[in-house]
């Protein structure tokens, strides 16, 4: 996942649970809302976890 569908995925949560007021049969948009949210922020961590790794690899040349 990439910071960008993390992004995304955490506004369309925050659309669904804070600004939509609509209801519709069977489903909680707040609950899929706040789901997406929640999903967005651990996407977005484990992003940031992966590029600080890959960042602090040490990379020697070859010995000729």
């Amino acid at each position: 996942m990439t910071l960008g569908l993390s992004l995304f995925l955490f506004a369309i949560g925050a659309i669904l649970r804070f600004a939509v007021t609509a209801s519709v049969a069977g489903i909680d948009l707040q609950t899929v809302g706040v789901i997406l949210m929640v999903v967005g922020v651990v996407g977005f961590l484990v992003t940031l976890a992966m590029l600080i790794s890959r960042r602090e690899e040490v990379r020697t040349p070859p010995p000729y």
